[in-house]
C-alpha cells in the first residue's frame, strides 16, 4: 500500500478535508489573494468531458475580442502571449500552482482567466479564494466512481463550483444532468444545445460532432461578456488542431489521438469514423481508478473495430496485465468477429497497430493524448508522448 492510500484509509476524512482548505488558505494568503482582485474575470469550466477544447476556444475568441488571457487545462498553461506544455498530469493543478498562476495573470494586466476545474479539485478545495465570475458545464458521465464514492457525489462535488459563481451560469441543456445545475441562483443564466447548430454557421477543422457543442459553450461565454458571433466564429475556424484532442498525427493510413478514457468519451470518437474500417488502441488506467469500466471500454471497441490491440496505459501500482485481462473479458465472448490481440508494452501496441493498417483504415489511439507521462509502480513517470510514436511508427511503415 502506498503512502497515499495509507493517509486515505487511516486519516479521517474532514481531517483531510481542513488540510486541503488550509493548504488553499495559505496558497492564497502568500501570492496575496489574487483570485479576488477586481481587475480579472475568471471563467471555471467544468464537466467529464469538453473542458479542454472549450477553455481553448474561449480563450482564442477572447482573444479575438482583443484581451490579454490566462488559462489553464490538462493540455497547458498560457499567459497572454506565452504558452508551456501542462505537465503536472494533473488537470487541475495544486492550489499553490494555482495562486500562483492568477498572481502572474493579474501582473500581467489580463482581463481575463480561464481555468479547467475537476471535481477532485474542487474536493481538495483548489478552487478556494477565488472568485469565480462564470461557470460552465459540458457535460457529465460516469467517472471517478470509486474515488467519489458514488456518482451523485461526483455530481455535487461539480456543482459546488457554480455555487462558487454567483454571476453567470453557463449549462449544456441537452444534459441530462443539467437540471442540478439549473436550480443553483445566478444573475445570468444561459443554455445551449445540438438545435442552436441551427443559428449558427459555424466552419469547425476540428473532427468529432461533440466538438460541436463545445464550440456552442464557448459561443454562450463571449454572449455573455457581450462579444458578437463573427469574432466567434472567426476565432474558432482559426483553430486546426487541439493537442491530444482527435488530433490526426498521420495521414497515411489516417492515424488520430485522443484522450478518451470513459466509456462516452471512447464511443463518440469511434462514432466519428463510423462506416470506417478502425484499427484500434486503447488500455484503461490503473490505480483502482474506475474499474467498472474496463469490460465497458471493452464492449465498446468491439462493437466500432475491426481490430483491437489492448495495451498499458497508467497502471499506477496495479499489475499492468491485470488490467489488459480485465479489458479482454468483453471481447472473449463467443461470437465475437472482432480481432484483438494483447500487448503489454505500449509502444509496441501503437506501432503494431500503424504497421498492421491498410491505407484505407483509420488508426485510433486513445486514453493519454498528449499527456507527457506514463504513471508506473512506487510513484515513478516515465516521459510519454503517443503522437510522437505514432509519427515514428508511421515514418518506419
Amino acid at each position: 500500500m502506498t503512502l497515499k492510500e495509507l493517509v486515505k484509509k487511516f486519516i479521517p476524512k474532514f481531517a483531510l478535508n481542513i488540510y486541503h482548505y488550509k493548504l488553499a488558505l495559505l496558497g492564497a494568503i502568500i501570492f496575496g489573494f489574487p483570485g479576488k482582485d477586481k481587475n480579472i474575470k475568471i471563467i471555471g469550466i467544468t464537466g467529464t468531458s469538453g473542458k479542454s477544447t472549450t477553455v481553448d476556444f474561449v480563450c482564442r475568441i477572447l482573444e479575438e475580442a482583443g484581451n490579454r488571457v490566462a488559462s489553464i487545462s490538462s493540455v497547458r498553461f498560457k499567459l497572454a502571449e506565452k504558452e508551456w506544455e501542462n505537465k503536472y498530469k494533473m488537470t487541475m493543478p495544486g492550489r499553490f500552482v494555482i495562486q500562483k498562476f492568477l498572481r502572474q495573470a493579474v501582473n500581467a494586466k489580463c482581463k481575463y482567466v480561464v481555468l479547467e476545474v475537476t471535481s477532485e479539485g474542487i474536493r481538495q478545495s483548489r478552487h478556494r479564494f477565488i472568485n469565480f465570475d462564470t461557470a460552465v458545464f459540458t457535460n457529465l458521465s460516469k467517472e471517478h466512481i470509486e474515488s467519489h464514492g458514488s456518482f451523485e457525489n461526483y455530481r455535487n462535488e461539480k456543482l459546488k463550483l457554480f455555487k462558487t459563481a454567483k454571476n453567470i451560469h453557463i449549462i449544456n441543456a441537452d444534459d441530462v444532468n443539467a437540471k442540478y445545475f439549473l436550480d443553483i441562483p445566478a444573475r445570468q443564466k444561459i443554455t445551449f444545445s445540438n438545435r442552436d447548430k441551427e443559428k449558427y454557421k459555424l466552419s469547425l477543422n476540428l473532427l468529432g460532432d461533440f466538438n460541436i457543442l463545445n464550440a456552442l459553450a464557448a459561443i454562450s461565454v463571449a454572449k455573455a461578456y457581450g462579444i458578437g458571433f463573427e469574432i466567434c466564429a472567426e476565432a474558432i475556424e482559426k483553430v486546426k488542431a487541439i493537442s491530444g484532442r482527435m488530433e490526426i498525427v498521420a495521414k497515411n493510413p489516417l492515424v488520430v489521438v485522443d484522450y478518451a478514457h470513459t466509456p462516452d468519451q471512447l464511443e463518440a470518437v469511434y462514432k466519428s469514423f463510423e462506416g470506417k474500417n478502425l484499427v484500434c488502441v486503447l488500455g484503461s488506467c490503473g490505480g483502482g481508478r474506475d474499474k467498472w469500466k474496463r469490460p465497458v471500454l471493452g464492449e465498446i471497441a468491439k462493437k466500432y473495430c475491426k481490430e483491437i490491440i489492448i495495451t498499458n496505459e497508467d497502471p499506477y501500482d496495479e499489475n499492468p496485465a491485470v488490467i489488459l485481462e480485465e479489458i479482454a473479458a468483453a471481447l472473449s465472448n463467443d461470437g465475437a468477429n472482432t480481432r484483438y490481440e494483447k500487448i503489454l508494452d505500449r509502444k509496441e501496441a501503437i506501432k503494431k497497430a500503424i504497421l498492421s493498417a491498410k491505407s484505407e483504415d483509420v488508426v485510433i489511439i486513445t486514453g493519454k493524448g498528449s499527456e507527457p507521462w506514463m504513471c508506473i509502480e512506487n510513484g515513478k513517470k516515465i516521459p510519454w508522448d503517443d503522437r510522437q510514436i505514432a509519427r515514428e511508427a508511421v515514418r518506419d511503415k
